[in-house]
């Protein structure tokens, strides 16, 4: 198996759950996309970055030609593969190994550490303790910083809309699941927190709202519940022309009519 190497003196990010913990190249895909080796950050050409990015979103080899026709679309086959070419010669020896090639298919290297792979293992740990896995992770396990950007968001390229839209599905319902975790031990304060980025990253999501609002129920802050309902209430007539569902006016039944 042969090696391409980046042509700088590689570099953090979420720390590594499982196989990468002591990884020293990590590759951030959540917010802005960086890589660093010891911390430090490596400068890479946008299409280094694109090469980069496609790669570590599928799990396998890819053909080169499928790499050159996904990031180079209105480029002839050929004029995509001298891309292709052009961006792995900038990827070339220095010191870290960061894709391997298998014949005609390339591989990033097991040895990059990818922040989306960890926030995917860790959002699907959350969302499967507490039912088949029973309550087998801490609270402590959990650090939700990992779920509060989405995937590469200023970027535009038509083959990340799919996996950015997959992925702000699933931590959002890590942010909700660790909402409603949290409140359950008693640590309101950073349930609230985490419910609140659930909100930021969808304000017309219905289900973080009322996670939100059950914590308040709970504490008794029924002027903080209201406020919520009302602020998502409102936000959803003037969105949508639409009212709150049904699961939402019976956890406000309680309340005074307002």
């Amino acid at each position: 198996m042969e090696r391409l190497w980046s042509t700088c003196p590689l570099p953090s990010l979420t720390e590594r759950v499982g196989d990468h913990a002591q990884a020293e190249t990590r590759l951030a895909l959540l917010g802005d996309f960086e890589l660093t080796y010891n911390d430090r950050p490596i400068p890479l050409a946008r299409s280094c970055q694109r090469v980069l990015a496609l790669l570590a979103l599928h799990d396998r080899a890819l053909e080169r030609s499928f790499i050159a026709a996904t990031l180079w679309t209105e480029a002839s086959e050929e004029r995509a593969a001298g891309n292709l070419r052009s961006a792995l010669w900038r990827l070339r020896p220095t010191g870290q190994a960061l894709i391997e090639r298998r014949s005609s298919r390339l591989h990033l290297a097991r040895s990059v550490a990818v922040d989306l792979h960890d926030a995917r293992s860790l959002a699907h740990r959350l969302l499967l303790s507490g039912d088949d896995y029973g309550d087998e992770l801490g609270d402590d396990d959990f650090d939700e910083s990992v779920f509060l950007h989405d995937l590469l968001p200023d970027w535009y390229d038509d083959w990340l809309l799919i996996e950015r839209e997959r992925f702000r599905e699933l931590r959002l319902r890590a942010l909700e699941a660790l909402c409603e975790r949290l409140a359950a031990s008693g640590r309101s304060s950073r349930g609230i927190e985490c419910g609140l980025a659930a909100i930021i990253g969808d304000p017309l999501r219905e289900s973080s709202h009322r996670a939100v609002i059950r914590i308040y129920l709970a504490e008794g802050n029924q002027a903080e519940a209201i406020h919520q309902y009302r602020f998502y209430r409102e936000l959803l007539a003037v969105r949508l022309g639409l009212q709150p569902s049904h699961q939402m006016s019976e956890l406000m039944a309680s309340l005074a009519p307002r």
